[in-house]
């Protein structure tokens, strides 16, 4: 890395494969709002060492994934390092170069029914989208030349585990996850998710009737299944705690 972004994080690395995700929550366990769609910068106050984060976790990746919910409930975003913190753009881009990655990480996006924003800037720019036979269907035509469709079988959801195999053969190997909490609990009862992100911001969101998520939603797993993670490293810059977990097989 960049001496002047080991200097801000300290040492960041990754196995030749990987997977990992990145969340902000609040100190109650809250990553969504059911008011506020994109939530992140709500709960982490736009925090900057957190949006730094963000940018390195995005200039290690060769591809960053996300739901087609996120990508519409965040119009105008880009998944680039440079966008979430332009002031170290510069070194972001030195970073991807020793790593001998592309100038940006490839876009992918997962959908069911190929309900994906179109008009999307970052789906212009350019991205993958994986889909079952029926998004595929609603999609074919109409797709910017900058992106392509991975169709993985007619069932109803996306088999995730046939998506980041595809993936894999593709050569994407280091992985981002910024997909929200249903993709998350997908992974990690798949067995595909290595690492988790996860900084933990002062503020608290509390719940009342309305559905607030934590980081996972869709599938329990205590009591009948006991996944454990391990922490790697904490760190913490103010009243904020940047926590990276490596999670059981």
């Amino acid at each position: 890395m960049p001496r002047d972004l080991t200097d801000i994080y300290g040492s960041l690395g990754f196995a030749p494969t990987v997977l990992y995700s990145n969340f902000v929550t609040s100190l109650d366990g809250v990553v969504a709002l059911a008011e506020e769609p994109s939530a992140g910068s709500l709960i982490s106050g736009r925090n900057q060492p957190d949006r730094f984060l963000m940018g390195l976790l995005r200039a290690s990746a060769e591809a960053v994934v996300l739901g087609a919910g996120t990508l519409r409930a965040t119009p105008g975003h880009l998944w680039t390092a440079e966008h979430i913190y332009p002031a170290m753009a510069g070194s972001f881009q030195k970073l991807r170069a020793s790593l001998g990655r592309k100038p940006q990480p490839r876009l992918i996006v997962f959908t069911s029914s190929g309900n994906v924003d179109l008009s999307h800037r970052a789906i212009v720019d350019g991205a993958t989208i994986v889909t079952t036979e029926r998004g595929a269907k609603s999609l074919r035509g109409r797709l910017p030349d900058s992106c392509d469709v991975i169709q993985i079988g007619s069932e109803r959801d996306v088999d995730v585990e046939r998506a980041f195999a595809e993936l894999r053969e593709r050569g994407y190997a280091v992985i981002l996850t910024e997909g929200g909490p249903h993709l998350t609990g997908d992974l990690l009862a798949a067995g595909l998710l290595d690492e988790a992100f996860i900084t933990i911001s002062p503020v608290i969101a509390g719940r009342d009737v309305e559905s607030r998520l934590g980081m996972v939603a869709g599938i329990e797993f205590l009591p009948g299944r006991q996944l454990w993670s391990r922490l790697l490293s904490a760190r913490r810059n103010s009243d904020f705690l940047f926590l990276r977990y490596a999670l059981a097989r």
